[in-house]
Formats: C-alpha cells, structure tokens, sequence
C-alpha cells in the first residue's frame, strides 16, 4: 500500500494523456504530409521501408520516465520489511540476601554481574538493555537504553536484600518494558521499595521484540503468583529466559549472620519460560553463568517500517529517460 506526502502532485499526471493526445496528432499530421510527397511524385525511386514501430519506442520510454518523475514529485511511501537484529532486553536480577553466598566465586552476585557485563558488551547498538532488581518486591533501576555505560553501572550498584518474589521480578521488568522512554534513569538506593504496580493492559502480542532474562538463585517464597505474572508475559508477547542458580537438592549458607537454607525451584522457573517461548538454563558455577549468556541473543525480526522511496522513482525516471535518448540518437540521430 502507497502513500503520498504531497498527493496534491499527482495532479500533475494530467498533463500524461495530453501529451499522449499532442504525440498521436503529430503522428497523423506526418503521415498526412507523407501522402502529400507521395501525390507530388517525390517517391519515385520506390517505396522505402520506415522504422516501423521502433520509431515509437523513444518517445514510450520518455512518456513513462515523465509518468515516474511526476509520481516521485508527490513523494510515495509505502511499507517495507526490513531484517534487522533489534529490541528490548531486561535483565531481572535476584537480589535476595542468598545472592552473597560464596559457593560461586565470589559470590553468587557478583559472578552473575560479570557473566551478564559480557553479554552486555557483545549485544548489537540496535538493542536496549534495560536492569530490574527484585527481592520481596519488584523495582525497576535502569530504563531500556542503548547506553552501555550506564548499563554496566546500573549493575555494579546491585547488591544483595532479602526474599524472593518472581512475581514482582516478571511485573517489574514488564512494567520496565511498557514504559521505555517514558522516565529519566532510575535511581537505586538500600530503602524498601515500593511493589511496582502492574502494567497498563495493551493488545497481546504487542511487545514480541522484548526479552527477559531472569535469574534467580532460591525458591519463590513470596507472593504473588509467578505463573499469573509469567502469563502476562506471554499474553504480550515478552520471552523469559530463565537462569537457575544452584542446585534443586539446595544448600545451607550462612548470610549476615543468619543460617538460611536455599533451594532452587527449578520446576517454576522451567513453567516460566516455557509459557513464554524461551528456555531455562542452570548454572552451577561462574563458568557456566558466562555460557549461558553468551547463547542468548535477540531474534531477528522482520520489521515493517514505512520508506519514502522518492529516490528510487527518480531514479529509474532518468534511466528511462537516458535510454529513451540514446534509442533516438543512435536510430534517429535526433531527440524526440
């Protein structure tokens, strides 16, 4: 479908069938002199053949170039799909009090925040990498951008709090999604946080390009409910990738002087991504943390997006033209 910025040009196509007109009456008016020649006797050394049709062709390619030309002059836009690597990436950190246990050197934050600084650093300049922190309650800290700088220092300020809440981890980062641009950067501080609210319902589907990758090293412990929230997720389209730290048999850790048992839920977070058309992982250590991240990468996606194509009309306006010219020297010796 064609639009035009200036569709008051294409009146300028009238002028097409008068010079159609004009062409077909110069053509009757020589062959009307051509008949007059010959009763006069000037064809007396026999008939010669003409050029037929081909004499034609030249002003055809002119006719259309003109067409083309004053169709570029209303500036015609239309809709192409373009490939292109793009879209919003939020990363949902766990920052309950488990995430400073040391079992992963040398910490569990700590080795999370180095593993997701090298996807950061790799990720193309179209995609938007946005960081929400979640404990008891969901808090968004940094808004979607291409600033990788403030990305990465969004992730040194994260530091370790107290419960776990999927939940508000998934409406965190899908509040973060659906208010991209509509803020300045967030601020991070040790206060409580206040739960962030659900985000504005919208048409389903409407944000296939954002991704979450959440990572988690405990089971859920709060509520709400984090496969309410994950259908959410997928009702709009967003993929959750799921990143499990630790084992599911879990471990004791010794936290702030507090002896707390952690055990990884693998089930939910596995329900999770599969509701949302991702893919769970687990990462029993640093190393794994980094493989991980370096196998997930946004989609390409076909974006349609509306072009001006002036130039193109143009363009093949004058190639049109030019042959038409040359057709007419070289045959004719003349423009027509």
């Amino acid at each position: 479908m064609m639009s035009f910025t200036w569709p008051i040009m294409l009146w300028s196509l009238i002028l097409i069938p008068v010079g159609i007109g004009l062409y077909i009456l110069l053509q009757a008016r020589r062959r009307r002199v051509a008949a007059n020649f010959s009763r006069l006797g000037f064809d007396r050394g026999g008939v010669r053949k003409g050029p037929g049709f081909r004499r034609h062709i030249p002003p055809l390619l002119f006719l259309a170039g003109l067409s083309l030309l004053m169709v570029a002059l209303a500036r015609p836009q239309t809709v192409v799909s373009l490939p292109r690597v793009e879209g919003t990436v939020i990363l949902a950190f766990d920052v309950s009090g488990s995430m400073a246990a040391d079992d992963i050197k040398p910490t569990r934050m700590e080795a999370a925040k180095t593993a997701a600084k090298l996807f950061i650093q790799r990720q193309p300049p179209n995609v938007q990498i946005g960081v929400v922190g979640f404990s008891d309650s969901g808090f968004a800290i940094q808004e979607p951008t291409n600033n990788r700088d403030e990305v990465l220092a969004t992730l040194a300020r994260l530091t370790p709090q107290r419960g776990t809440s999927l939940a508000h981890g998934i409406q965190a980062a899908l509040n973060t999604i659906a208010t991209a641009g509509e803020k300045g950067p967030f601020l991070y501080s040790n206060r409580t946080p206040a739960p962030t609210p659900s985000p504005t319902p919208v048409p389903k589907g409407t944000y296939t390009s954002a991704a979450v990758i959440l990572l988690s090293d405990g089971e859920n412990n709060e509520d709400p409910d984090p496969i309410a929230a994950a259908q959410s997720a997928a009702d709009l389209g967003v993929r959750i990738y799921t990143v499990g730290v630790g084992s599911p048999e879990g471990t004791t850790l010794h936290v702030n002087g507090f002896t707390v048992h952690t055990q990884l839920d693998e089930a939910t977070l596995q329900q999770i991504a599969q509701m949302t058309g991702a893919v769970y992982f687990n990462a029993q250590n640093a190393q794994d943390l980094i493989q991980i991240y370096n196998n997930l990468d946004p989609k390409l996606i076909i974006k349609p997006e509306k072009m001006e194509v002036t130039s193109l009309l143009a363009g093949a306006s004058i190639v049109l033209l030019l042959v038409g010219g040359a057709f007419s020297l070289i045959w004719f010796s003349r423009i027509p």
